[in-house]
């Protein structure tokens, strides 16, 4: 994901290009800061190192001041004891309202039991936040609906049919972070999806690799994700056997997938790649033809269906699945799928896309959510 600074002063020319956006009410914009006025709300993020945690911070910021509230954003660096301290450093300064992405999920207990005493709401923010009741809501996309269109792009793409067992392919795979929640049900997704062809035996894990176990990358990081795919090229593909598949739960994975391939392969054919989230350096790889196509989540959907849900919350509006319909994108309002280990928590589920190069320009760039480079490459449109 991309930084958006530009997206929020173009946010008209956003919402007229089939943007997610709110809906008209009737509420004035001085209804609106009267409401917000004097409120605080409390950011924590989990790093920098991944583009689309500085776009969601940005978005998120600038939709919150936006709307009258005063806003505290933090980055974490990835360090869980950090995020601790720094969400006991946002209740401490007395935030009305806390907007969580985890590092870790199961890690957040304590300090958010904290923000539970202090009256502070909680909304776990893309990654569902486990093993608390301070959790009030879930705003996210549909994360195995993620993997469901990754494994979905598959067979389309091999033209695979249940019952047709007259080819088989070679299909590996490379999951998400294991303190990343997230990270099983694109995972699930995806696996689910190809199971029937796996159990058919028309695609085969030449690694035998199959457990989310021992194919997740810590940190999602593009170098472990590299090194493992090296090793499994060595190991099992040195001969020429040959790859057709390698489905990547993120771009990130997925870049360090391709480094891999580009280097160790032995095979000529151009294995299918897949990936979620539209970094730069993946989105020219798939302008390439090295990578097959990205699952992309508009950070600025994400971000206006949070805002909506905090203000909703903060002054005290029932919420349930009315409020989907102030928005002009694809959400639902879930109330049986997310248990964090307390209970199930409501959640507002937003619908990704599949990007490829076929329509890329027509779903990021002529939405504006990305511009054209001097090279013809796209980059943010911040």
């Amino acid at each position: 994901m991309k930084k958006f600074l530009a997206v929020f002063l173009a946010l008209c020319m956003v919402f007229a290009l089939c943007a997610c956006g709110a809906k008209t009410t009737s509420a004035s914009s001085t209804d609106t800061a009267a409401a917000s006025s004097g409120k605080k709300v409390g950011i924590a993020m989990p790093t920098k190192s991944l583009e689309r945690w500085n776009h969601d911070g940005t978005y998120l910021k600038e939709q919150f001041e936006k709307a009258g509230y005063t806003v505290e954003l933090t980055y974490s660096d990835n360090d869980v004891t950090q995020q601790v301290s720094d969400i006991e450093n946002l209740i401490a300064d007395g935030v009305n309202m806390l907007i969580v992405a985890a590092i870790d999920g199961e890690s957040l207990t304590t300090v958010l039991d904290t923000a539970k005493t202090a009256n502070i709401p909680v909304i776990s923010y893309d990654r569902l936040i486990r093993n608390t009741k301070a959790v009030n809501y879930y705003v996210s996309f549909d994360n195995y609906k993620v993997g469901v269109l990754q494994g979905q792009y598959v067979i389309d793409t091999l033209g695979l049919k249940e019952g047709d067992t007259s080819k088989s392919y070679n299909i590996e795979f490379t999951a998400g972070d294991p303190a990343d929640n997230n990270a099983k049900f694109f995972f699930n997704g995806a696996y689910d999806t190809l199971k029937p062809f796996i159990d058919s035996g028309v695609l085969k894990v030449v690694s035998g690799q199959t457990k989310f176990e021992e194919v997740a990358t810590a940190s999602w990081d593009t170098t472990t994700a590299m090194n493992r795919m090296q090793n499994i090229l060595a190991s099992y593909y040195s001969n020429g056997t040959k790859l057709d598949v390698a489905l990547c739960s993120n771009d990130s994975t997925a870049l360090g997938v391709t480094q891999a391939i580009e280097s160790d392969y032995a095979g000529t054919n151009q294995p299918i790649i897949t990936g979620q989230d539209g970094d730069e350096a993946n989105l020219k790889n798939i302008m390439d033809g090295k990578q097959s196509m990205t699952v992309y989540k508009a950070v600025s959907n994400e971000a206006i269906v949070t805002v909506a849900l905090a203000q909703a919350m903060l002054n005290g509006e029932t919420i349930d699945q009315s409020l989907t319909s102030k928005f002009d994108c694809e959400c639902s309002y879930d109330t049986t799928s997310y248990d964090n280990g307390t209970g199930v928590i409501p959640s507002f589920l937003l619908v990704p896309i599949v990007v490829t190069k076929d329509n890329l320009k027509t779903e990021l760039v002529d939405t504006g959510y990305y511009t054209l480079g001097s090279d013809g490459y796209p980059v943010s449109a911040g």
